[in-house]
Order: C-alpha cells, then structure tokens, then sequence
C-alpha cells in the first residue's frame, strides 16, 4: 500500500507542477490585468509548494524505510531531495523576496515602479528554478520504481 500510495503522491506533485506553469502562462496570456494574473498564479505556486515539501518528506522517509542506507545510493532519492530543495528556496526564499518588492511597489505595480529591475531579476530567477524543477520531475517519474 506505501508503495502505491508513493505512485499517487509522485503522480500528484509532478502533475502540479507542470498543470500550475501551464496555468500560470494561461493566466497572464488571458487577462488584462497582470496583477490579477500575479496573484492568481502566485496562489497556485503557493498551493503546488506545499503539495511539493509534504511530497517530498513522504518519498524520502518512504524510500529511506524500504532501503535504507541503499535508498542514499539511487538517482530518485536524490531527485527528490533536489526537488525539496528547490520547493523551500522559492517558498521560503525567493517568494518572499518578490512578495517585498511588490509590497514596497505599492500602490503602483511593480513592474510600473523603480523596483522593476529587481523584480525582474528574481523572477527570472524564480522560473528557471520552477522549470528545473519541472525537469528533475520528468525523472523523478521515470526513477519511481
């Protein structure tokens, strides 16, 4: 039963991840308010963080009980153990971040205020991590068993 239920979350947090860029691209493509855009995708990012660090502790803890010091030897544990990773830089480091410049922005965007470089840059920075995480799960799906 573990091992099916480590095929659901895997299934589950890779599939967030993927659904939410494509999301976030839809958002920003269909409304004319960025804004609005921002936050919408801001709050499925958050969503999809959480659904990565619960995922992660799972897969880790579940893989480390059925190999135990072997599970420190295979590709997927490290997968993951990236993935977490990546999930607590951009929660709890680079969102915060972004969420500063806009909060010092208002009440005009921040793309609209002197604060555009930065949030610019970090937010480049924000998405290649977002889009090395989206690889690292194409492989943590191919490694699951």
């Amino acid at each position: 039963m573990a091992y099916r239920l480590s095929l659901i979350i895997i299934t589950l947090w890779a599939g967030a991840l993927w659904m939410s860029g494509i999301s976030a691209y839809v958002l920003f493509d269909s409304l004319q308010d960025k804004q609005m855009a921002g936050m919408l995708a801001g709050k499925l990012f958050g969503v999809v963080s959480y659904i990565g660090m619960i995922s992660a502790f799972y897969l880790l803890i579940h893989r480390l009980l059925q190999y135990g010091a072997a599970a420190l030897k295979q590709a997927f544990f490290w997968v993951v153990f990236a993935m977490l990773l990546l999930v607590l830089a951009g929660h709890f480091g680079i969102q915060p971040v972004l969420e500063g410049l806009k909060a010092q922005a208002l009440p005009a965007d921040v793309m609209q205020s002197v604060f555009a470089d930065r949030f610019r840059n970090w937010h480049g920075v924000a998405s290649m991590a977002y889009l090395f995480e989206c690889l690292l799960a194409l492989v943590m799906v191919l490694k699951a068993r």
